[in-house]
């Protein structure tokens, strides 16, 4: 394996971090790892497939949720090998890693995977689970819902999603019907909605607040390693709850052994 695209942000980094040069192209979502330097081929829902099949690539990575069915046939057609990820849970995420990297792109197993899954086999079983609502988006207000990556991650670091059990991915939900729930925690990652101290937390009136890192809550790569502990440390520091006082607030990772994280 010489040459391999990238449609696939955390894959980008995974790739990247393993095997410095082997990537020749990745989305202009690809942000990670910083000094990247490769030939920029669009976004992950409307690559230009041109310029891919330009690069004439070994491989091409791809995710069956983050890129288009029509953009992979095409590039198939083209005649260049697709590779697509399919990650439900942490453990689907790891094996499906260690698959792409050994048997797709022919690479030793890199040290950050064996690191992820101790750093995650470490997480201790949570005491009282959280009850958290986990917003994806805003106008319309979209949440975690079922059968998610970030989800799972959620779940073992003591925050289940309340919309767990929900018949859709992320379904939409009104904020009325959100407060209604009385949940425990809001968790407000900075993507794929930028949310900030100031766009969220008012919507969610007496709830405690947790702005969490995105990308260790929604990417899968090198960034598991190190997701567990600071995903625990900034959901131990919560915003004050709009409408509360600062004696109202529930503490996370307390006597409770309380913890949380958010989608993908």
């Amino acid at each position: 394996m010489r040459r391999v695209v990238s449609l696939v942000p955390s894959l980008t980094e995974a790739v990247a971090v393993t095997a410095p040069g082997l990537l020749v192209g990745a989305t202009d979502w690809c942000t990670h790892p910083a000094d990247l330097r490769v030939t920029r081929i669009g976004g992950t829902k409307n690559p230009d497939v041109p310029a891919i099949v330009a690069l004439a690539p070994d491989l091409v990575l791809a995710n069956e949720e983050e890129n288009r069915l029509p953009d992979l046939d095409a590039l198939r057609a083209a005649g260049l090998p697709v590779w697509v990820t399919g990650i439900r849970t942490l453990d689907q995420a790891l094996a499906s890693l260690d698959r792409m990297l050994g048997l797709a792109c022919g690479l030793a197993r890199p040290a950050w995977l064996d690191e992820a899954e101790a750093a995650w086999a470490g997480v201790r079983p949570p005491g009282r689970p959280l009850r958290a609502v986990v917003p994806v988006w805003r106008r319309p207000w979209m949440v975690l819902g079922r059968d998610t990556f970030a989800g799972d991650l959620l779940r073992r670091l003591g925050a289940p999603p309340l919309h767990a059990d929900h018949a859709e991915r992320y379904p939409a939900v009104p904020i009325s019907e959100l407060n209604a729930a009385h949940p425990d925690l809001v968790v407000l990652p900075d993507e794929p909605y930028r949310f900030t101290a100031e766009d969220g937390p008012e919507a969610f009136p007496g709830v405690p607040a947790a702005l969490v890192d995105g990308r260790h809550l929604t990417w899968y790569g090198p960034s598991l390693a190190e997701a567990p502990a600071l995903l625990a440390a900034q959901l131990a520091t919560r915003l004050p709850a709009a409408g509360a006082g600062a004696g109202d607030r529930n503490p996370i990772g307390g006597g409770d052994g309380d913890e949380d994280g958010r989608p993908a």
